[in-house]
């Protein structure tokens, strides 16, 4: 089972690069990355800072899905 964050990063369109440890690093079409950690306890305020989406906009993209 896939965990939500990664669901909402590949509902919008990143896909996954490469994995290098615990840490899973995707890719966007318009060039933007981000780095997910793969472990329990994640933080997830940073890839949300470096893909430039709020909390508003997650919780709103995650009840599309």
């Amino acid at each position: 089972m896939t965990c939500l964050p990664i669901k909402v990063l590949l509902h919008i369109g990143f896909q996954v690069v490469r994995q290098k440890g615990n840490h899973v690093f995707y890719r966007h079409h318009d060039g933007k990355t981000t780095t997910v950690p793969n472990h329990p306890g994640r933080n997830l305020a940073r890839p949300l800072r470096e893909i430039e989406m709020t909390p508003e906009e997650f919780i709103e993209t995650l009840a599309k899905i």
